[in-house]
């Protein structure tokens, strides 16, 4: 291998800041896409090496990440692009890191950890916001009761969507909801379970949401019983549940494929002072069989500043051996307190009522 770093999918609005951020704390990824026009830009604004290459042949693939120790794939939906990458890492012996969020992806690569030891390398996806902050704090929270039996998550702050997370939502339409029973996923509906959580002595109505911790926080903490929230407001609680008639239509190629367009060309993503403002709050809380509970609040800045810091010092971390061979989640890797290292991000105890 003659390189270490292969940023695929840099040129997104995810993988610039990612790339961006690799730069300014003194790495020197090589970038890398399918549309040549766009990397070779981008590598010539911040001075780097760059590669041009699709995912549709597996021997050009193979050919290309064999010159890395390791690939970290930006570019979304992870649906389409995770699967060949990853294929091609197993060959060559190159680790594999993503930002991947949707549940079955996760899923489907947890299912490569046979592979991945055969092969001495880490498959370590879901390296951005969804769902360091959120794998770290199910990390923490199961640590502190015996034998957990029930972990909820409940975010707050989702205010802002570039166009890769836009398309990974369209994706997602096919199974509007997901929970965790009994250590089997299964589907429910939109809007499954409403419920109220605290944040910030601020009480906020949220709702069931198939968040990628459905899938990994069962792999880092082995809680059978995983639900994920995020806050609405009225208006959309009243949207989501009506539109469990149409998850079908939703759902369909066709609407996907044609909604994923129309995401190209009305979503740009946040601004640097929207995500400056930006904050978000997650509440955790696991419960046992016998009632003993714990919960505890996170604080973090905008998620895709955030991503883009964990990314690259989740990549810098593999790069440097600092990771266990096979697939593994961020809370698993570097445990419960590495979310605490990024400036910005504050965690404490919250008192329950006994």
């Amino acid at each position: 291998m003659t390189d270490e770093l292969l940023i695929y999918g840099s040129y997104g609005y995810t993988g610039s800041l990612i790339a961006k951020t690799a730069v300014d704390e003194g790495e020197s990824p090589v970038l890398a896409g399918r549309r040549a026009e766009a990397v070779e830009a981008q590598a010539t604004e911040i001075g780097l090496d760059h590669r041009t290459f699709s995912l549709e042949h597996s021997t050009v693939i193979e050919q290309t990440v064999s010159d890395f120790d390791t690939v970290l794939n930006c570019a979304g939906p992870f649906s389409s692009t995770a699967t060949p990458l990853i294929d091609a890492c197993v060959e060559t012996g190159t680790n594999y890191l993503d930002i991947a969020g949707q549940i079955d992806v996760l899923e489907s690569i947890a299912k490569r950890d046979d592979d991945a030891v055969e092969s001495d390398i880490t498959l370590l996806p879901a390296v951005g916001f969804d769902v360091v902050p959120t794998d770290c704090l199910a990390v923490y929270l199961a640590d502190r009761v015996e034998s957990p039996a029930r972990l909820r998550l409940a975010i707050d702050g989702l205010a802002t969507f570039s166009p890769g997370t836009g398309k990974s939502i369209i994706e997602g339409l096919r199974h509007p909801g997901t929970i965790r029973e009994n250590g089997t996923i299964r589907d429910v509906p939109a809007a499954w379970k409403t419920r109220e959580f605290t944040f910030d002595g601020i009480q906020k109505k949220a709702v069931t949401v198939p968040w990628g911790d459905v899938s990994t926080a069962f792999y880092a903490t082995d809680v059978p019983n995983i639900e994920t929230y995020a806050t609405v407001p009225e208006y959309a609680l009243k949207i989501m549940k009506r539109s469990r008639r149409f998850t079908r239509a939703f759902g369909s190629k066709p609407v996907r494929e044609a909604s994923k367009t129309l995401i190209d060309h009305v979503v740009s993503g946040p601004t640097a002072a929207q995500r400056e403002q930006n904050v978000t709050q997650i509440v955790g809380e696991v419960e046992t069989d016998d009632g003993e509970q714990a919960s505890a609040h996170l604080r973090t800045p905008d998620t895709y500043d955030l991503t883009a810091k964990t990314a690259v010092e989740s990549a810098r971390r593999v790069l440097n051996n600092e990771v266990e061979t096979g697939f593994l989640t961020p809370g698993e890797a570097f445990g419960a307190d590495y979310i605490l290292m990024f400036p910005g991000v504050e965690r404490r105890d919250i008192d329950l009522p006994r």
